[in-house]
């Protein structure tokens, strides 16, 4: 058995996702994104395809995001309080897109390959808040195929799996909110 890491184990315990709203600056700096984004690289990825890539966005772009996100969710027939809920959450210091590209081929599987993308979310987001960011992984509107064809330069057979939302963690904590049942959602065979 390897060493135990107790201080991971309880970060992992206690970690908790800070909504777009509570995000303030300063964001990571680009030397301080290199790395989070090598630690989010370090997943399970069978074949060693690297079915995925990232799209980083700040400052202006995310500017120029926000009111297009806003829009497109009026349009999608959201409420105008929801519609603007989708806008600002784009106002943050960095939005990384984690985009799924999965490799034509590849004798791994697509659902696989899709996977792989979806842990590079959650290490992303838990390596934002090791470093004492908050952060979020959201979807929504910039996700969608279309939006993000258009906007983000999401190429045919690519889609975005993850928004993760990062900035300072504001003074107010993030809301806990109910966890699973364990035992509840967990069968043993034995």
């Amino acid at each position: 058995m390897t060493q135990a890491n107790p201080a991971a184990l309880e970060f992992l315990r206690r970690r908790r996702s800070h909504p777009p709203a509570l995000l303030g600056g300063p964001g990571p700096t680009a030397e301080e994104l290199e790395d989070l984004l090598t630690i989010a690289a370090r997943v399970p990825d069978h074949g060693k395809l690297e079915p995925w890539r990232f799209i980083v966005m700040r400052g202006a772009a995310l500017e120029k995001l926000a009111p297009l996100v806003e829009t497109a969710s009026a349009e999608a027939g959201n409420p105008p309080e929801k519609a603007a809920k989708h806008g600002n959450a784009m106002r943050v210091p960095v939005v990384v897109a984690v985009v799924s590209a999965p490799v034509e081929g590849a004798k791994v599987p697509e659902w696989e390959q899709v996977l792989s993308a979806g842990a590079v979310c959650l290490s992303l987001l838990n390596a934002a808040l090791a470093a004492g960011f908050g952060a979020s992984w959201l979807t929504g509107m910039a996700s969608h195929r279309d939006f993000a064809r258009t906007h983000l330069g999401v190429a045919e057979g690519e889609q975005v799996v993850g928004l993760i939302h990062i900035g300072s963690a504001g003074s107010s904590a993030p809301p806990e909110r109910p966890r699973p049942d364990i035992a509840a959602k967990t069968t043993v065979l034995e």
